[in-house]
């Protein structure tokens, strides 16, 4: 099988796989290979936090051209997978100086399946695009075409529990791989300062509960296949909802508008987490660490490239901002770990204190940073004199 994830995360993901017990894990680019049985596939498509889909290879080979491209697909035996009373649709990526446009690959697919079923049984499958009983992934790779089955359907990041977002929300797959990177394991507090519609907040939890990531979403595309064993998969829900833990700190969401906190709410109720997460409405510049001990903070500043700039308030001001980010942590929250997110490269120069990691990482199109500031109990200097007498 193949795991597609995003830029960056594919570490992540290959140790998630064997930690959930996949063999021959080997990464690639935007992508993790392993092997597993059934039950594994379904599995992965419950637990994977930075999987996006889970694909299962069913035939490659080399093409140079459309007639090859035609020939090569119209040759496999599709009744394995597909009859004339089934759906399907196609999707494909297209990396090949020999074919240029995806959706010319994907019609020249679909005519070799269906003249294939019309040569054989007489009949044609249908294709629907939005709701199909299979679909077909076509990955090429130079001169190299790779016929996939997709046992995902949707993108793995729609978890199910998210019902409203604020504006310019982060991307559940996302949000679970930079809690990851940022090592946010469940054993301290956890803030998100500025927690728009909640999903950090949201991955958080699970995360430290150890709660199958997608157990809210309603259907996986291999739930429509003809070996489709459900007794199976009930089994494996069943297992993994026996490895969730207890959490006994606390997850603390703020945000200044009061829509965001009302969609937070809502989301995080929707993920029936409303017992582990807080959610208050209060402007992070005005708040102080709100309890003792070791704090963990990842948030996604909520101005940016990615929104509209009449979305923004009419006296905003990226330099001011950042830096009252930096004052904030520096004065109010010490003992804390603070991560965030930015596409806005020169705003960090405001901030005003060294970042101890930065992580080059893609939130959608935009290259961003993923960085680190470690707010100290006290001195820095005393902080090192301490450990080193220790």
């Amino acid at each position: 099988m193949v795991a597609k994830t995003l830029f960056g995360f594919e570490e992540l993901l290959a140790k998630e796989i064997r930690n959930l017990g996949g063999g021959l894990v080997k990464e690639g680019v935007r992508s993790v290979s392993f092997e597993g049985d059934t039950g594994f596939m379904y599995k992965a498509n419950l637990c994977l936090r930075t999987a996006i889909k889970i694909l299962k290879p069913i035939h490659s080979f080399t093409v140079t051209n459309e007639s090859e491209l035609y020939k090569n697909i119209y040759r496999m035996d599709w009744t394995d997978y597909l009859s004339i009373d089934t759906t399907f649709a196609i999707d494909t990526t297209v990396k090949s100086d020999n074919f240029s446009h995806s959706l010319y690959v994907s019609q020249k697919v679909k005519d070799a399946i269906v003249d294939k079923f019309r040569d054989t049984e007489g009949e044609r499958p249908s294709v629907d695009v939005k709701h199909p009983d299979l679909r077909i992934n076509i990955h090429l790779h130079k001169d190299r075409c790779t016929v996939s089955l997709d046992s995902s359907g949707r993108s793995l990041h729609q978890r199910g529990y998210r019902i409203a977002t604020n504006m310019a929300p982060i991307n559940e797959v996302l949000a679970a791989g930079l809690l990851l990177l940022s090592g946010w394991d469940g054993q301290n507090d956890f803030i998100d300062p500025m927690c728009g519609s909640g999903t950090l907040l949201t991955e958080a939890a699970m995360i430290a509960c150890n709660i199958p990531v997608n157990i809210n979403r309603k259907e996986f595309a291999f739930e429509k296949w003809d070996d489709f064993d459900e007794a199976l998969f009930d089994k494996i829900v069943e297992s993994q909802l026996n490895k969730t833990r207890e959490f006994h700190y606390k997850i603390v969401g703020y945000d200044k508008a009061p829509s965001a906190i009302r969609k937070a709410k809502d989301n995080i109720e929707n993920a029936n987490l409303s017992d582990y997460i807080t959610v208050e409405r209060k402007n992070f510049f005005d708040t102080k660490k709100p309890m003792d001990g070791k704090l963990h903070m990842v948030f996604n500043p909520p101005y940016g490239e990615r929104l509209d700039r009449s979305e923004l308030e009419s006296d905003f001001d990226v330099e001011t901002f950042y830096q009252e980010i930096g004052d904030t942590l520096k004065q109010e929250y010490p003992g804390t770990e603070a991560w965030f997110i930015t596409s806005n490269l020169e705003a960090l120069k405001f901030v005003g204190l060294r970042p101890s990691r930065k992580i080059k990482v893609f939130n959608s199109h935009l290259e961003s940073r993923f960085v680190k500031y470690v707010m100290y109990e006290g001195s820095k200097k005393r902080k090192f004199q301490k450990e080193t007498r220790e």
